[in-house]
């Protein structure tokens, strides 16, 4: 090459290599979007373009860049430069993905706006290339068409006739055995235990529903005497409460299924119960009284509480249905009101639209004359930006000179790093190439030498694993012994605890029906709880806020 291509190549590589982020930018999006189907080996083809493009087209000028891409492959170039001078692309991701290397500004200035400024002229040699690929013509080769022969092939000798194989005479199979076309033993008796326990469940519900039917007859017979005359009360009541107390003792000795945990819950209640009878038995025998008329006195004490929280929650239903009309009513009012406002903040808003429309013109009138200083102002610009380039094109020389002597450090500098390894894995080679002991013999006897105290060799721990299986296997049949007799005793408390459950309940149905008739004699009708003044009064003002309220809404 001669001094000043030599010269040209060498700023281009440095180029590349310092503004290598910037450029890879660039071409990885290329690769992305437009250019899927180019090959990853033509990528340092697509940086030299773009760095061209970017950095040095003012220098070169239009002709000679022109003059390199159409040196190249016409398609790619045309795409690349179609993708790379794409304002769209330019003004908005390119420009963001550079500001991160680089100040905002200056990229601006120095490198999107030059691009912008060249891309009508990068357009035309665009479509220049558009042409060159629509006018190509392709020339296709004529071949010779190929004229088939016949193959000499050898011909066949008649093949011979086969001797037919001897045909086999199957043997005679046995015959279906009778047993699979019969139904099962075992499926007749599952119908007969099934039609069987059938029968069994119908007559027992038979045997209820008379039963029932049989109660219900003598509670109608016996409701139907209570209210006939006089003479036959007292019988039919005797013979009421006999069947009533026969009812009972039936529920109460209805046999139910328990678990232990129910025996024993149940079988703890009987007993609290027990005890806490012998201790009221105690202290009326010692002398205490009997809480009976304490306890009358306070339920109806209850009673009277009761009624007054009844009386209480009425109040603050019917205060709450009160304050709800008395809202309504506010309501209606602030509709009235809120409805003069609209029409006051109606009129205000067509005197500001008014107002508006007055100074928008006004505004527009300021920008016109900005805009016209404005282009001014750019007029003297342009004399300014010419002298900018000269002053930065020097400094890119001087830049790229001192790249040049930093790039001959890095390369010495790898040099030696080489160096230092290629000695490092020939140490460690020489080193893994050493024979190595594989073969190692062990003694079961022996212990391992760590000079520990609790060390044992192998076959002793295998006699002490042996020694500690057999007291393990012990301490088992122990442990079972005693879970079967922790069990057996259980069982035990279990019996005894259902029979005492049988006879409490016995006991306990006995004194329900002692006490259901003591209540039907003490029984009298209740006092019907009279309405509070209250409750009268709030019940008088909700009916005459509704008919103001209804009044209201008439005139609305």
């Amino acid at each position: 090459l001669n001094v000043t291509e030599e010269k040209f190549v060498l700023d281009t590589l440095a180029g590349c290599i310092e503004y290598k982020s910037l450029l890879d930018v660039v071409v990885n999006a290329f690769f992305v979007r437009d250019g899927r189907y180019c090959l990853i080996s033509e990528r340092n083809l697509y940086i030299v373009i773009c760095y061209l493009a970017t950095f040095q087209l003012e220098e070169l000028g239009l002709q000679q860049f022109s003059r390199i891409v159409k040196s190249l492959d016409t398609a790619k170039m045309q795409k690349f430069l179609r993708f790379f001078f794409n304002a769209l692309y330019l003004n908005t991701w390119i420009k963001d993905e550079w500001s991160k290397f680089y100040d905002s500004p200056y990229v601006k200035e120095n490198w999107i706006d030059p691009l912008l400024r060249w891309q009508p002229k990068v357009q035309q040699l665009i479509e220049q290339l558009t042409d060159k690929l629509s006018n190509r013509t392709t020339t296709v080769k004529t071949s010779r068409v190929t004229q088939p022969e016949e193959f000499n092939l050898t011909v066949p000798k008649p093949r011979a006739i086969p001797v037919p194989l001897p045909i086999g005479v199957l043997e005679k199979s046995l015959p279906v055995p009778p047993s699979t076309y019969k139904p099962p033993k075992e499926k007749k008796q599952l119908e007969k235990i099934k039609t069987k326990n059938r029968r069994k469940a119908q007559t027992h519900y038979v045997q209820q529903q008379l039963f029932l039917i049989a109660v219900t007859k003598c509670l109608f017979i016996l409701f139907t005497s209570t209210n006939a005359s006089s003479p036959s009360q007292s019988a039919s009541c005797s013979y009421q409460d006999l069947l009533f107390t026969y009812l009972l003792v039936l529920i109460d000795n209805i046999p139910i299924k328990l678990n232990a945990a129910a025996i024993l819950r149940e079988g703890a209640l009987y007993q609290r119960k027990m005890e806490q009878e012998l201790k009221r038995v105690e202290n009326l025998l010692r002398g205490a009284r009997d809480p009976s008329e304490f306890l009358e006195w306070q339920k109806q004490m209850r009673g009277k509480d009761l009624e007054e929280q009844l009386a209480e929650i009425e109040c603050r239903r019917l205060q709450g249905k009160l304050s709800y009309e008395e809202a309504v009513l506010a309501h209606q009012n602030v509709v009235q009101e809120n409805k003069k406002k609209a029409d006051l903040m109606r009129e205000e808003k067509a005197e500001l639209m008014h107002q508006y429309a007055e100074k928008r013109l006004q505004e527009q009138k300021e920008m016109r004359e900005l805009v016209e200083q404005v282009v001014e102002g750019h007029k003297n610009a342009k004399q300014a930006k010419i002298k900018l380039q000269k002053y930065k094109q020097q400094i890119v020389q001087e830049v790229c000179e001192e790249n040049r002597e930093l790039l001959r450090q890095a390369l010495e500098d790898e040099e030696e790093k080489l160096t230092k390894r290629y000695e490092l894995i020939q140490q460690i080679r020489a080193i893994a190439s050493l024979p190595s002991l594989r073969h190692k013999f062990v003694d079961l006897t022996e212990t391992g030498g760590h000079g520990l105290i609790c060390e044992m060799s192998i076959v002793e721990l295998r006699e002490r694993l042996a020694l500690l299986r057999e007291a393990q296997k012990a301490a088992e049949e122990e442990k079972r012994d005693q879970i079967i007799h922790e069990k057996q005793a259980k069982e035990q408390l279990l019996l005894e605890k259902l029979d005492q459950i049988s006879m409490f309940r016995a006991e306990l149905g006995r004194a329900a029906a002692l006490k259901q008739e003591e209540k039907k004699r003490k029984s009298q009708p209740g006092e019907r709880p009279m309405k509070d003044e209250r409750i009268l009064n709030l019940q008088k003002k909700i009916v005459e806020k509704t008919m103001e309220r209804k009044k209201q809404a008439g005139l609305l």
